[in-house]
C-alpha cells in the first residue's frame, strides 16, 4: 500500500523525534478545520494549520489525498507539516485535504477520476476543478496569506498535485508532483505494458479498495490479510486470477472487477490517463522521481515529457537513485547498493526548498537546472538543461552467439538462442521470500536468475572505459514462440568485477564480488507488440518483432564492469503469469497454462537488440 510522505517519515522517526515534531507544531501552528463547498456543492474536508505570528504574510502549501489528513479534532495535530521541516520552520500555510468521497470528504470517489476537458456547468467536476475551487476558497478566507500556493504531493497525491496544475487557479504558482501516478494501465503501479504487477494490486487494493458507505474518520475493519511470507508460493497456489475474487476479495473489491472487465487498453484506461492534459501549464512544474521506484517510474518521467512538450512553462526533472517516496528520508542505499551520499537530505535542503521558496516567497536566488540528475553506478549529481541530455548520442548493445553482447551488429546469420518457459515453475524476481513487492528487488542481485535455464544471458567483456547510459531504453527483439502469447522481460546489469570488494564491516558475509546489479527491468505482454488497445496472438513458430520502450536510467558502468542483458519470460509473482495462451488472461483457467518454447534470433538479418542512449 502506498505511504503519504508524512506518513513515511513518521513511520522511519524514533518516538522521540515524533515527540519533538509534535510539540514543535503545537507550539508554532494554530489548527483549523473547514469543509470547503466546492462548485456542485459537495463538502471538502481541510485541515489548515496557520503560524501563529501573525506579524507577517505566509504563502499557502496545499496536499490533496486519498489517504486521510488526520488526525481529526482541532485539537489533534499532525507530527510534521509541509515536504519537510525546513518548510514549518521557514514559516508557510499548510493545508491538506481530504479528496472526494474519502474519509471525512463529500461526494463520490473515483480512482484516477478522468479529466474533462470541456465543462459546461457545476455539474461538470474533476480533480482540477475541486483544487481551483479549494485554492479560491483558501486565499479568500484564510488570514494572513499572500495571495501564492504551492502543491505537493508522493504517489496517489502526487497524482492529484499534477491534475491540479491543469487549468490551474491563478494563485498556484509552483507544483511538484512527486511519483504521480498517470497511467494505470501503461506503465504506473498495477500494469507495466498491460501485464500485471500483482503482488503490487493485490496488497494495495486488498485494504484501499473497500467500500466507503459515507464520511468515516477511521478505517473500516479489514479481515485478517495472509499471513503467507512467501509470496512465490502463495500466488502460484492462488492460481488464475479468476481465484483472487472468489478466494479473497469476496465480491468487495469494485475496482478489482472494473479491472477485469477491461483487459486492454479501451476508453476506461485511456480516460485515466492525465498525460495529454498537460497542455498551456501555467504554474512552474518540478517533478521528482526515484530511479528504484517500483511503483511509479514512469509517471515521474512521463509527467515531466508531458508538460515540457505541451507547455511553455519552468519545468524542472529531479531524478534520485531512490526507491517510492525515498527522499523523505536518506537516501543513501537501497538493499546492499550505496550512493555515497544522504541524497533525500540533499535534495529536501537544496533543490526541493529552494523551488517553493522561491516561487512562493521570491527571497533568494534561483540555480536549477532544468533536469537535476543522480547518476548511479558513479554516485554523483548531474545538472542538465534538458532530459534527455542533448548530448548524449544513441547506439544498439547487439545481442550474439554465446552470449556475447557489443555494440557491433551480428555479421552472420546464427541460429537462435532458446529457452521453455513453464508457468508452473515460472522465473522469480527476487531470491528471498515475501509476500509484497519489495523495494530491493530494483536493485536485486541477478545471480539467481541467470543461473536458471530459462533466462537468456548477453554480456560485454570488461569495460577498459567507463560507459554512462542517460535515457531511454529500446528493446528490439526478433523471437518466436510455439504458443500464442508470451511475455519478454529484458533486463539490464550491471556486473561488478570478481575483485569488488566486500563491506566493511560486513556482519552478514555479503559477497560483492561478481555481483550482477539489476538497473532497469521491464516486460512487454507480447499481445500488446502492436496495439495495447487490439491484442493479437503469435503465429506458433513464426519469427516476429516485439519492440517497446524501458523507463530511462542515467547509470556509469564503470571501468572493469560488464553490462549485462538478461531475457526471460516470467517473473514471478512481481507480473502475473501468462498462460501463453492467446485467452482472456483475467478468466482463464488452469487448463489454459502451457509451456512454451521461446526463441530470440540474433542474426545479421534478425538482431536482436537493446537501444540505449550514450553520453560521450
Amino acid at each position: 500500500m502506498r505511504l503519504t510522505a508524512a506518513l513515511l517519515s513518521s513511520l522511519c522517526a524514533s518516538p522521540a523525534l515524533v515527540s519533538q515534531g509534535l510539540e514543535y507544531v503545537k507550539a508554532n501552528y494554530t489548527k483549523y478545520e473547514y469543509e470547503i463547498a466546492v462548485r456542485d456543492g459537495k463538502k471538502l474536508f481541510t485541515s489548515v494549520y496557520v503560524p501563529k505570528d501573525a506579524a507577517r504574510q505566509y504563502p499557502i502549501m496545499f496536499l490533496r489525498t486519498p489517504y486521510s489528513v488526520g488526525p481529526y479534532g482541532e485539537d489533534s495535530d499532525r507530527t510534521n507539516l509541509g515536504p519537510s521541516e525546513i518548510f514549518a520552520k521557514d514559516g508557510f500555510i499548510f493545508a491538506y485535504q481530504d479528496v472526494r468521497g474519502r474519509w471525512m470528504s463529500e461526494g463520490e470517489f473515483l480512482n484516477v477520476r478522468p479529466h474533462k476537458d470541456r465543462k459546461t456547468g457545476p455539474a461538470d467536476i474533476d480533480e482540477s476543478t475541486d483544487t481551483w475551487d479549494s485554492i479560491d476558497w483558501l486565499v479568500k478566507h484564510i488570514p494572513n496569506n499572500n495571495g501564492r500556493v504551492g502543491m505537493w504531493g508522493i504517489s496517489y497525491p502526487g497524482f492529484y498535485a499534477a491534475a491540479g496544475m491543469i487549468d490551474a487557479h491563478p494563485a498556484l504558482k509552483a507544483v511538484s508532483p512527486q511519483a504521480p501516478v498517470s497511467d494505470w494501465f501503461i506503465g504506473d503501479d498495477f500494469h507495466h505494458n498491460g501485464a500485471l504487477y500483482l503482488p503490487h494490486m493485490f496488497r494495495f487494493f486488498y485494504s484501499f479498495g473497500r467500500p466507503r458507505p459515507e464520511p468515516v474518520p477511521e478505517a473500516p475493519p479489514l479481515p485478517a490479510a495472509t499471513h503467507n511470507p512467501d509470496g512465490y508460493d502463495y500466488f502460484l497456489r492462488m492460481g488464475p486470477l479468476s481465484n483472487i475474487d472468489e478466494k479473497v476479495f469476496k465480491g468487495d473489491i469494485a475496482f478489482w472487477r472494473e479491472i477485469v472487465a477491461h483487459p486492454n487498453y479501451d476508453e476506461f484506461w485511456q480516460a485515466r490517463n492525465i498525460l495529454p492534459h498537460f497542455k498551456n501549464i501555467q504554474p512552474a512544474v518540478m517533478t521528482v522521481g526515484g530511479w528504484f521506484d517500483a511503483e511509479d517510474l514512469f509517471g515521474a518521467l512521463k509527467t515531466y515529457q508531458a508538460v515540457q512538450s505541451q507547455s511553455r512553462t519552468h519545468n524542472i526533472l529531479v531524478m534520485g537513485p531512490w526507491y517510492h517516496g525515498g527522499w523523505t528520508g536518506d537516501g543513501d542505499h537501497l538493499g546492499n547498493v550505496r550512493f555515497g551520499a544522504k541524497t533525500g537530505e540533499f535534495f529536501r535542503e537544496h533543490i526541493e526548498f529552494p523551488f517553493f521558496h522561491y516561487y512562493l516567497k521570491e527571497q533568494q536566488d534561483f540555480d536549477l537546472p532544468g533536469a537535476y540528475m543522480f547518476e548511479t553506478g558513479s554516485n554523483q549529481w548531474r545538472r542538465y538543461d534538458a532530459w534527455p541530455p542533448k548530448e548524449a548520442t544513441t547506439r544498439s548493445l547487439f545481442f550474439h552467439a554465446g552470449g556475447k553482447l557489443s555494440f557491433d551488429a551480428p555479421a552472420s546469420e546464427d541460429a537462435p538462442d532458446e529457452y521453455v518457459s513453464d508457468p508452473a515453475k515460472p522465473v522469480p524476481y527476487i531470491s528471498e521470500t515475501s509476500i509484497n513487492m519489495t523495494r530491493e528487488h530494483m536493485v536485486e542481485d541477478q545471480r539467481f536468475a541467470a543461473a536458471r535455464p530459462d533466462v537468456l544471458v548477453y554480456e560485454t567483456e570488461p569495460l577498459t572505459a567507463d560507459v554512462t547510459l542517460a535515457g531511454p531504453l529500446e528493446p528490439r527483439l526478433f523471437v518466436s514462440t510455439t504458443g500464442t502469447d508470451s511475455d519478454f522481460v529484458v533486463k539490464l546489469v550491471d556486473v561488478y568485477p570478481d575483485t569488488f570488494p566486500d563491506p566493511d564491516p560486513n556482519p552478514t558475509g555479503l559477497k560483492m564480488g561478481g555481483c550482477q546489479q539489476l538497473v532497469r527491468g521491464e516486460l512487454m505482454r507480447g499481445r500488446y507488440r502492436r496495439s495495447y488497445e487490439k491484442p493479437e496472438p503469435f503465429t506458433p513458430g513464426k519469427m516476429d518483432k516485439v519492440d517497446y520502450s524501458m523507463p530511462d536510467v542515467n547509470h556509469t558502468f564503470r571501468r572493469g564492469h560488464r553490462i549485462m542483458i538478461q531475457v526471460q519470460s516470467s517473473w514471478f509473482p512481481l507480473v502475473d503469469r501468462n498462460p501463453q495462451k492467446f485467452v482472456d488472461i483475467y478468466n482463464a483457467k488452469s487448463s489454459d497454462f502451457q509451456k512454451a518454447t521461446e526463441r530470440v534470433y540474433h542474426s545479421h538479418s534478425a538482431a536482436s537488440s537493446v537501444v540505449v542512449t550514450v553520453l560521450p
